[in-house]
């Protein structure tokens, strides 16, 4: 965990003050966000449903457990365990949150799983469950955050909140075998953009981030098991360890950052922006393409 700033001999935070809802919190890179964030002064809602990597439920309370470590530290945390691809769901985590805490300023959309298969392979419910629970997952947050933020500005409230969504290099790059994963983790860059030019006339900001670090479900990922593991020598710097994507996600969240509609690779002290789909120079002219003129221009142009 790294602590606030002292000042005055009394702890200061960067996040004093600030009420988050950190999804998928229960382990990895959600319970890093939260210890941070507890950290750093805010008051959390540490959300988890207890599932494993593949999204089945065993009895797990992990979201209880991160709560219990935060509160032990002096934080303030509260715990929820919706499915936040849920409608009815999504709707009682914002509660959550306004009841334990008074209002909502922080949404960070980290809950996923997997199922990875080739296409030809592929089952239906694989495909469904994962671009349920990551697309819609984050959309469903997002949707009763955001009327919570409207409301508040249209009572006369200057609202100040951020959201944090989740993407991932398999989305915007590609990966083999994660079709399903990749496909929905495109939509979340999508998302992130969108809704970063909707909500900001309320006083929101939608940033993403596209994190690499050591969780379950990189370490469930064929050929990345041994490449995440720790360094044998303690003393050298842990690139996969959850914490280092923290202090970025923790930067997006502060009240005083102005930054919106923006994805960030993260990778232990590595942090670059991502630009999506962008027009190359190509072909122009003012009338229609035959195919035997594409054969012969747009082919070598491809490669």
């Amino acid at each position: 965990m790294i602590a606030g700033s002292q000042a005055g001999g009394s702890r200061v935070g960067s996040l004093d003050g600030r009420v988050a809802i950190i999804t998928g919190a229960g382990r990895g890179l959600g319970r890093a966000y939260a210890r941070f964030f507890a950290a750093e002064g805010a008051k959390v809602v540490v959300n988890d449903n207890g599932c494993d990597p593949s999204g089945e439920r065993p009895a797990d309370d992990a979201a209880g457990r991160v709560v219990a470590e935060i509160r032990e530290a002096g934080g303030e945390a509260v715990v929820s365990r919706e499915d936040v691809a849920d409608w009815e769901g999504g709707r009682r985590l914002v509660q959550t949150a306004v009841d334990a805490f008074g209002r909502l300023d922080v949404l960070v959309n980290n809950a996923g799983i997997l199922r990875d298969r080739a296409i030809v392979t592929m089952q239906e419910g694989e495909w469904d469950e994962v671009i349920r629970v990551h697309l819609k997952g984050h959309f469903v947050p997002l949707r009763h955050a955001a009327s919570h933020w409207r409301e508040r500005a249209r009572a006369g409230e200057e609202v100040r909140a951020s959201v944090v969504n989740t993407s991932s290099t398999s989305g915007l790059q590609g990966n083999p075998g994660q079709s399903n994963y990749g496909a929905a983790k495109a939509g979340v860059a999508a998302l992130t953009v969108i809704a970063a030019m909707e909500l900001a006339r309320y006083g929101v900001r939608v940033n993403g981030i596209v994190p690499t670090a050591r969780t379950r479900l990189t370490e469930s990922t064929p050929g990345l098991d041994e490449i995440v593991r720790p360094p044998e020598d303690a003393s050298r710097f842990d690139e996969w360890d959850p914490d280092n994507v923290s202090p970025v996600v923790g930067w997006l969240a502060q009240e005083g950052c102005t930054v919106t509609g923006r994805l960030l690779y993260v990778f232990g002290g590595t942090v670059q922006p991502m630009t999506g789909w962008l027009r190359e120079p190509g072909l122009e002219r003012p009338e229609r393409w035959t195919l035997a003129e594409l054969d012969e221009q747009l082919g070598p142009l491809l490669g």
